[in-house]
């Protein structure tokens, strides 16, 4: 038997707990937030909307969405509930070589995505990416079903466990505005439930996934293989991403930010469903009071 190649992915700093960065950040820039009141919104969303599942953030797109959770929940049951899935996903599923395809199971089982785990978990797993089209989840989609097929694992017991979360650019809403599962012939392979919406303004969607300055280096399929990915990058940008990262966390973490997320939940319609409520709760008590 092959050995199972050990997991590839770029750098990025545990920000939860605080990581010991030292002087790294003495010479960024103070970071702007001026974006938090959006992104409250969004993540409360996120989570509202979640199904109560454990949360898998693909590429670097939602990076703040991920960074300001870590923080507002890494005091309550949810503190291990939002994982990162740090790969691009553009290439055309069938044009992976082999070792590609078996670089890429290796690296969603170090996070716990596995056919017989995802048949096997009590909760489902949502994942949450910045969509356009939606081609990064149809290609995770079909990848993910044909490892199924091989592993003949229970299909009819995984469609129930996996969530798609995308994250769209705001349009006006009408009865006939456009969804982006609408037209994507993979979605019809799960339940309707299972592929959710959450919008943010253009601009700010434009921001977060094409100009916004990124701790990581992007991972595209042709690095997959690459062992020398485990090196942070240093340079301005990828430190100025670095401070505003870990001023997400911190104010996640602040009252002021479990208020305001608590609030983005509180105004959706799955309030009424216990483990919401159950949340809000967590997220209204004073953080000394919970047990880390």
């Amino acid at each position: 038997m092959a050995a199972v190649p050990a997991p590839t992915g770029p750098f990025r700093w545990d920000l939860v707990p605080s990581a010991q960065l030292g002087a790294l950040l003495d010479a960024a820039p103070e970071p702007d937030l001026w974006f938090l009141p959006e992104l409250l919104e969004c993540a409360g969303k996120v989570l509202a909307r979640s199904a109560d599942a454990d949360l898998y953030f693909v590429g670097r797109s939602p990076d703040s969405i991920f960074d300001l959770l870590s923080g507002a929940l890494a005091a309550t049951t949810w503190r291990d509930r939002c994982h990162r899935l740090p790969l691009s996903l553009w290439s055309d599923p069938d044009a992976l070589t082999p070792a590609q395809v078996t670089q890429f199971r290796s690296n969603l089982s170090h996070l716990g995505i596995t056919p017989h785990g995802l048949a096997h978990r009590q909760r489902p797993v949502a994942f949450v990416d910045l969509v356009h089209g939606g081609r990064t989840y149809e290609n995770l989609f079909y990848l993910l079903r044909r490892w199924i097929s091989e592993e003949r694992a229970a299909w009819s017991v995984i469609r129930t466990k996996v969530r798609f979360i995308g994250i769209t650019a705001r349009t006006k809403t009408s009865p006939n505005t456009w969804r982006w599962y609408q037209a994507a012939p993979w979605a019809t392979h799960l339940p309707r439930t299972a592929l959710v919406g959450v919008s943010l303004r253009r601009w700010l969607w434009e921001y977060f996934g094409d100009h916004q300055h990124k701790i990581t280096r992007s991972f595209p399929v042709v690095r997959w293989l690459d062992q020398d990915t485990h090196v942070p990058a240093r340079d301005p940008k990828a430190l100025a991403a670095l401070a505003e990262a870990v001023a997400l966390v911190a104010y996640g973490r602040s009252a002021e930010g479990r208020t305001g997320l608590a609030a983005a939940i509180t105004g959706e319609p799955t309030m009424r469903q216990p483990w919401v409520r159950s949340l809000v709760t967590e997220l209204h008590r004073p953080i000394s009071t919970r047990r880390t």
